[in-house]
């Protein structure tokens, strides 16, 4: 059930005493407009396509009714004139050594080269602040970007402004398979990275 329809019935059922309100941590800045980038996306159902799609360039996208967890990421930047797009596959063209070779790329691909998160961690390592992976909630802000292995998968979330009730840790926006929402799971699978970036 939608999260707003189900607060929403709350009164009528006699049940408001029984659920916290969720805790919403002041941001300002580029922060705040990046983090209510992120929280719209949630807004509308997003169906997980991994799918390699032709994009335009620069600031090209999917089809918004699509994506997956790096299209949240990326298109939260965007809003925000910060285009991930293109700033990957500049620096892939200058450095793609540096970059991992695990799809048999032989060059750049400005199509699907920023939807990939491994390519997306060697770029905030290089650019943005490396944080630790640390096991106290604490250490996360909202903004900051967290990756994680789902499933054995590699996967991306935004550290979200809003404190879980039921944690009492920041939650993350993300798409996990399930579209694009917010979950407690900051700390639910083994992290990879922790990084800041511009906001």
């Amino acid at each position: 059930m939608n999260r707003r329809l189900f607060l929403a019935a709350l009164p009528a059922l006699g049940l408001t005493g029984c659920i916290k309100k969720d805790e919403v941590v002041a941001t300002a800045g580029l922060t705040k407009s990046f983090l209510e980038a992120a929280h719209r996306q949630t807004e509308s159902f997003v169906q997980y396509d991994r799918r390699y799609m032709k994009i335009g360039y620069p600031n090209g996208d999917v089809p918004l009714s699509r994506g997956v967890c790096a299209d949240v990421v990326i298109r939260a930047y965007r809003a925000i004139g910060i285009d991930l797009q293109t700033l990957v596959h500049e620096d892939m063209a200058a450095n793609f050594d540096l970059y991992p070779r695990r799809w048999g790329l032989k060059a750049p691909d400005s199509n699907i080269d920023h939807r990939r998160v491994p390519n997306l961690m060697v770029f905030f390592s290089r650019f943005g602040k490396v944080l630790p992976m640390s096991q106290n909630p604490k250490d996360y802000q909202p903004g900051d970007l967290i990756t994680n292995r789902p499933g054995g998968g590699t996967h991306i979330a935004v550290v979200s402004d809003v404190i879980s009730p039921i944690s009492g840790r920041l939650m993350v926006i993300q798409n996990c398979g399930f579209g694009t929402r917010q979950d407690d799971d900051l700390r639910r699978y083994p992290l990879l990275g922790h990084y800041r970036y511009r906001v």
